[in-house]
C-alpha cells in the first residue's frame, strides 16, 4: 500500500495495483479499475516512485533468503580438509601434474 494525501488533507492508504492511470492536470487524479477517481495532493512523480519502492519492497520479501551462517560452516570446513589433503587422496595422482601451467608448456 502506498501513503497519499486526498485535497482536504485526508491520508489515506492506496493498493497500486488497482491503479489504471495516474493524471496530473493542475491536481493530480488517479483512476482506479472499478472506475473509482481520486484526486490527491503528491505529483505524478512522487506517486510513481512511492508505486516502485512499494514493488521493489514486494519483490525484495518474496526473494530466495540467504542461508544460515551455521548450516554453511561444515562445508566450510569440509571442502577445506579436501583442498589440504588432496595429497593423501590420490597420491600416485599428485606425482602425474604438471608443474607449470598449461598455456606455459610446449606441445
Amino acid at each position: 500500500m502506498i501513503f497519499l494525501t486526498r485535497m482536504d488533507k485526508q491520508q489515506m492508504y492506496l493498493n497500486p495495483d488497482h491503479i489504471v492511470s495516474v493524471e496530473e492536470t493542475p491536481d493530480t487524479v488517479i483512476t482506479l479499475f472499478n472506475g473509482y477517481h481520486f484526486i490527491v495532493r503528491e505529483r505524478a512523480e512522487v506517486i510513481i516512485a512511492r508505486i516502485v519502492a512499494y514493488r521493489a519492497r514486494i519483490i525484495r520479501r518474496a526473494g530466495v533468503p540467504l542461508p544460515k551462517k551455521y548450516l554453511s560452516r561444515p562445508k566450510r570446513s569440509l571442502f577445506s580438509s579436501v583442498v589440504h589433503n588432496s595429497g593423501d587422496i590420490c597420491p600416485h595422482e599428485r606425482d602425474k601434474q604438471p608443474l607449470s601451467p598449461f598455456h606455459g608448456q610446449d606441445l
